[in-house]
This record gives C-alpha cells, sequence and structure tokens, in this order.
C-alpha cells in the first residue's frame, strides 16, 4: 500500500511540474513568436456613461461595434494586406508578456475626462491584456498600435 502511495505522489509531483513548465512557457511569448504578417486577435474596448466603441481584429478583419447591447459584430471590413503588415510590426515592437505591466500616462478616467480603454491579445489561445487606461492616451509603449486599430473606429 505504501508503493502504490509513494507511487501516486511521484506521478501527481511529475504532473504537476510538467503543467507548470507549461505555463512558463506560455507566460514568456515575445513578439518574436508572433508570425511576421499573421496578426493575432485583438480586442479593443473604450467605453464611458455615453460612450462605447469596440473594435475587433481577427483573420484579417475588423469589426466595430458602437452599442454596448450590440447583438452582431456591427460593421465588418477585411484589413487591407499593407494595413495588416502595418498592424503586424506594430504588434511585433510589444513585448506581450509585459503588456500588463505598461503604464497609463494619464488618468483622466478617474473623473469622467476621458473613456475607460483596454486592450486584449489573444494569441494561441492566451490572453495578454492591458491595464485601463484613457482613451485617446495609451501606455507609450503601445502607442502606434493602439492609434492603428482606433482608425477602424473612426466613421468611413
Amino acid at each position: 500500500m505504501k508503493k502504490i502511495a509513494v507511487l501516486l505522489v511521484f506521478f501527481f509531483a511529475v504532473v504537476g511540474c510538467n503543467n507548470q513548465k507549461k505555463v512558463v512557457e506560455n507566460d514568456s511569448k515575445t513578439k518574436s513568436e508572433v508570425n511576421e504578417y499573421k496578426v493575432p486577435k485583438i480586442e479593443y474596448e473604450a467605453s464611458s456613461r455615453g460612450f462605447f466603441e469596440k473594435i475587433i481584429i481577427e483573420n484579417q478583419m475588423v469589426s466595430v461595434v458602437n452599442e454596448r447591447d450590440a447583438k452582431d459584430n456591427g460593421e465588418t471590413a477585411k484589413i487591407s494586406d499593407d494595413v495588416n503588415k502595418e498592424l503586424s510590426s506594430y504588434l511585433n515592437s510589444v513585448q506581450l508578456d509585459q503588456l500588463a505591466t505598461y503604464k497609463d500616462p494619464t488618468q483622466k478616467r478617474f473623473y469622467d475626462g476621458a473613456a475607460i480603454a483596454n486592450l486584449k491579445i489573444t494569441v494561441d489561445g492566451v490572453e495578454y491584456k492591458t491595464v485601463d487606461f484613457d482613451h485617446g492616451n495609451p501606455p507609450v509603449e503601445i502607442e502606434k498600435l493602439v492609434n492603428k486599430i482606433v482608425s477602424f473606429g473612426v466613421k468611413r
């Protein structure tokens, strides 16, 4: 009976260590692991009491939703290859595992001076999220990427 207990403890220890290794590998994913021109799923959301905008980029398509309770994906459009390459280059300059540590330059959202915004990037099922920041004033490290994403929301 003791031998079985020792074997079970050993088995669970090996499985547990192996799972931790996978988590560490996923957390250390960086810009170099994102395919050069394949843009992962990107979700940008900004909202305040009277404003809502959600922009989703996936599979070279962009969807813009301007209503909180929208049941569909709003306006959808195809992203050109040139714009996709531009997005990819901006994304490659971002360290995904550091995304949550980027500091917001202003805090106007605390007194309704700006909408609350956040960015979520999903790569191979792993989500990387920013802390909340002011819409229109993202952290410096992701400024070009966010500005390009927000440009899709501007009425055409």
